[in-house]
């Protein structure tokens, strides 16, 4: 399986080499993401699968109740049943407008066995800052099913306690990306890399001119933009456009123990070293002998304790590990060595002490 894949991302990197990208698919610019938004609230409708008499939900449907200017006695608790507190997630595209509309995310806080059939009332959805963004309600749709017997069996297909709404919540504020009032905009990498960072910079400036763009740091373009929402969105669009070759990824082998999967980048070399790669397997038989002594001899029949202890070695000559200057060489030789999993583990991190393999090892 090793060799397999070994030779599969040998050939995948020798056939596509390093090839330019978009600007967008290295990063975003600052400021322009989504927020998450959460909410407290109350499934109503269950047949019979909700949270039951529990205290928190009591006071939930009281507060419900409590919108419709309906008090409930004191001492007086519902049958919640078909009813069960939730916690409601969801997520603010930036830009979003008033009026739109959000898939909501619905999942049970406490003991209800299922949320199918169930109606989410009319709920607020805050940001981390407290304030409200959207307001929730609909049906559920629940993927998930469950089924119990009289004698407690029971089956559970999936996960019954959470659903969706699709278009379930509704924008009622916008979020302030502030890309129209600040003097620069700053776009992000999605990885640290001075190189990659340059040639953005670089491609920014051969568009729009010298000093248009400054590279600040290995993840950071400081872009001057001109006035107005509508000639910054346009500009904004021409940049995410713009094609750059990003640099090559630092040399990594990454082996994951557990199942035997191990992935080198094109960008791993390796120095002259000689490996030898053996099996040395003890074996040991355990018998025993019965000692029958003649009758007139007045002895004892007893059972005597027969070991045989052997050594085998599988006798593998020395590999010698040339210079690999491309990806397939390092295939090559690893797939010369005919390790195991474990042993391939092993041999890479001795070679990584001995300092001839340049690159970082990572075991998952």
């Amino acid at each position: 399986m090793i060799r397999i894949i070994l030779a599969s991302l040998a050939l995948i990197f020798a056939a596509h080499p390093a090839a330019a990208q978009r600007v967008k698919d290295l990063g975003s610019f600052q400021g322009i993401r989504s927020n998450q938004l959460t909410g407290y609230g109350v499934v109503v409708g269950l047949p019979g699968t909700g949270d039951d008499n529990f205290e928190y939900t009591v006071q939930s449907m009281k507060g419900v109740a409590s919108r419709f200017g309906l008090n409930l006695p004191a001492g007086v608790a519902p049958g919640l049943k078909n009813a069960a507190v939730v916690m409601i997630t969801a997520e603010l595209p930036p830009f979003a407008k008033p009026g739109q509309k959000l898939d909501i995310t619905v999942s049970s806080m406490g003991k209800a066995k299922s949320l199918r059939g169930g109606t989410l009332i009319l709920t607020p959805l805050q940001g981390a800052d407290g304030q409200i963004y959207a307001m929730a309600q609909g049906n559920l749709a629940v993927g998930g099913l469950g089924a119990e017997g009289a004698d407690g069996s029971k089956i559970v297909v999936n996960t019954p306690s959470s659903g969706r709404i699709p278009e379930g919540a509704t924008v009622e504020r916008t979020v302030d990306t502030g890309f129209d009032k600040t003097p620069f905009l700053t776009f992000n990498l999605q990885r640290a890399d001075f190189t990659t960072a340059q040639r953005v910079q670089d491609a920014i400036n051969t568009r729009f001119g010298p000093g248009r763009a400054r590279a600040i740091d290995g993840v950071s373009i400081a872009i001057q933009v001109p006035e107005g929402r509508d000639v910054r969105a346009e500009m904004m669009s021409e940049i995410e456009n713009l094609t750059v070759e990003a640099a090559e990824a630092p040399a990594k082998v990454i082996v994951n123990a557990r199942t035997g999967t191990v992935v080198i980048n094109s960008a791993v070399r390796v120095s002259p070293a000689a490996v030898t790669h053996g099996k040395l397997t003890v074996r040991i038989d355990e018998a025993q002998k019965v000692s029958q002594p003649m009758p007139f001899s007045k002895g004892e029949t007893r059972t005597e304790e027969h070991s045989s202890v052997g050594v085998e070695e599988e006798k593998r000559p020395m590999f010698l590990l040339e210079p690999g200057p491309r990806l397939a060489d390092v295939v090559k030789a690893v797939n010369a060595i005919g390790a195991s999993p474990a042993d391939l583990v092993a041999i890479l991190e001795a070679l990584k002490e001995a300092g001839a393999l340049k690159a970082e090892l990572i075991i998952l």
